[in-house]
């Protein structure tokens, strides 16, 4: 055999060694997305238990896991605004069994805040925005502000001393409080609770004059007349309350929503994240969830990985401008 010959005979042996590897691996991968998920999935909610973000993980954990036959368990890790929960979420393995179901904070706001996060929100893969409520501004019934105008002239007649409760700097409440100040030019004094039920105690109790929390949490309060709702974040007026105004009707400009999204490790495969929305959109979208969420006064997004990674980069940048503006920095 001539060296040549050889040569040749070397050469189409490694490429059909390559094939051969190549073809098994394709098959291993496709085995791998047939099987999953094949054990117990965790979905971490980085804030406490009971308010709408745990509720709503609860629903979508139940949901997949009837779907799949495979236990799906919700885990609060709760602190740091968020941020101890996304980073256990940063860290665990890329293979979909730990998922993070956080609202903007940590996946698109705190990287603006902190100075040492120990975890990029960039490199989350996004699974899908399963739900969005607008931000609600709302008073104690005692404050002699009936409408919007009213409390922005009150505000500007006893400059600081109204107040307003947050769950600390760099959360929405707190985010959009700064809008509203800025926007309206008056100034208000801030208090920061460790979570939202703490601060509706305390307006319930007349400790606290205002706060931004978002519609799922207020709307029980509102409807049963312990709140007062002065105007919503959204774009557009609200249909579940069509007699409030929108803010930006009197401060153009602004906008201040909670979404809900999941998302999944860094380097989690695009397939995992597409198994996990196709499964939830269909989950959420059957007759009986749907009405679990008008309940919960959500309003359904289930955008696929795509959509859901350019909504959350441009709601970033939407709070940086405003991170920036006020000189905005969390308690490291």
């Amino acid at each position: 055999m001539t060296k040549s010959t050889l040569h040749r005979t070397i050469v189409s042996a490694m490429a059909a060694a390559g094939l051969c590897l190549s073809a098994s691996t394709l098959a291993l991968a496709q085995q791998a997305q047939q099987a999953y998920p094949d054990r117990p999935i965790k979905i971490i909610v980085p804030f406490p238990a009971g308010g709408a973000l745990d509720t709503l993980a609860r629903v979508v954990a139940y949901k997949l896991s009837s779907r799949w036959d495979k236990p799906v368990v919700v885990e609060n890790r709760p602190g740091a605004t968020g941020n101890i929960g996304a980073e256990a979420v940063a860290k665990a393995e890329p293979d979909g069994y730990t998922l993070l179901v956080a609202p903007p904070p940590p996946l698109a706001v705190n990287q603006y805040l902190f100075d040492n996060l120990r975890f990029d929100p960039s490199a989350f893969v996004p699974v899908t925005v399963i739900a969005s409520a607008p931000n609600v501004l709302v008073g104690r019934t005692g404050l002699r502000a009936g409408s919007l105008r009213e409390l922005i002239a009150l505000a500007k007649a006893e400059p600081g001393t109204l107040t307003y409760g947050s769950t600390g700097k760099g959360g929405t409440p707190h985010l959009s409080a700064e809008i509203l100040k800025s926007l309206a030019g008056i100034d208000l004094l801030h208090v920061a609770y460790k979570n939202p039920p703490q601060i509706m105690n305390d307006m319930l109790g007349g400790s606290v004059d205002l706060t931004f929390a978002n519609l799922i949490d207020a709307m029980p309060l509102i409807e049963a007349g312990k709140l007062k709702a002065f105007a919503v974040g959204s774009a557009t007026r609200s249909p579940l309350l069509p007699s409030v105004p929108a803010l930006v009707e009197t401060l153009p400009g602004f906008v201040s929503t909670t979404w809900y999204a999941m998302a999944a490790p860094p380097k989690t495969p695009h397939w995992i994240a597409e198994k996990l929305h196709s499964a939830i959109a269909a989950a959420l979208r059957e007759p009986e969830t749907m009405a679990k969420l008008q309940a919960l006064k959500a309003v359904p997004v289930l955008n696929t990985p795509l959509e859901a990674a350019a909504f959350i980069t441009e709601d970033s940048a939407r709070w940086r401008k405003v991170i920036v503006a006020a000189g905005i920095k969390a308690d490291q």
